[in-house]
């Protein structure tokens, strides 16, 4: 999605998915999909800005159940944040979708996502790239999303226990960054490992302050922030995340 493009749908955000999600919740209620066709995401998605033809692919290929514990299953087509354990939870696949595009992941590329999750962006992610490096505080979400990854194949993508706010230099530098929770500011150890023209997109600040920040690197090392839609976000943990937001 280019500037305007997130500018526009900064001030559509909370208009377009009740629609999207009484469309999903819809399907899920009836158990099956419209007169025999397949589910898709696309009307969901498309309604919310995504507009990239290989982000709309991938979502429709990787199946969100997969990496959703056996209770929530079912709840795989809602258009919401849904719970995985140890008080986490997946993004709702419209905004996942949004942030994807927002990174213009060309192929063959290399990215880094901080906050695994469940492992379900970290798979949309493998199909889009060449190598996907993924960092998760909590070790057993780590674990956990590393042997589904690698039970469904996933061999180009690496899944690792630890500080995502440092990133991960030693695999630096990187094509796109994506932040799957809040932080006070800008990490600059993100920012220093994108890679020229590479776009960090990140949620940044706390409660309801919180917007998606879109930090792109320019040839000369010199960066632009683009300030896009208000979004809610469990808050980035670890020590150094704490320590920026003490500052504030």
């Amino acid at each position: 999605m280019d500037s305007e493009g997130i500018r526009r749908l900064s001030a559509e955000w909370y208009l377009q998915p009740v629609s999207a999600v009484l469309f999903t919740l819809a399907l899920a209620l009836a158990g099956q999909s419209p007169a025999g066709q397949k589910r898709s995401w696309r009307p969901v998605l498309e309604s919310a800005g995504v507009t990239d033809a290989r982000v709309l692919h991938v979502m429709d290929k990787v199946r969100r159940a997969d990496f959703l514990p056996p209770e929530q299953k079912a709840r795989e087509f809602q258009d919401r944040p849904l719970p995985i354990g140890h008080e986490q939870t997946t993004s709702q696949p419209s905004l996942i979708a949004l942030m994807i595009q927002a990174m213009r992941l060309q192929p063959g590329c290399r990215v880094l996502e901080v906050g695994t999750g469940s492992g379900y962006q970290t798979a949309l992610l493998a199909e889009l790239c060449r190598e996907v490096y993924s960092i998760e505080i909590i070790a057993p979400l780590a674990e956990r999303s590393s042997s589904v990854l690698t039970a469904l194949g996933y061999r180009n993508a690496r899944v690792k226990a630890g500080d995502g706010y440092l990133g991960w230099p030693e695999r630096a530098p990187f094509d796109g960054i994506v932040v799957g929770a809040g932080a006070p500011r800008v990490p600059q150890p993100l920012v220093d490992q994108l890679a020229p023209g590479a776009k960090l997109v990140i949620p940044v600040g706390r409660g309801r302050d919180m917007h998606l920040l879109i930090v792109t690197k320019k040839p000369d090392g010199s960066t632009t922030t683009e300030r896009s839609f208000p979004v809610a976000f469990v808050p980035l943990t670890g020590e150094n995340a704490e320590r920026d937001r003490g500052r504030r």
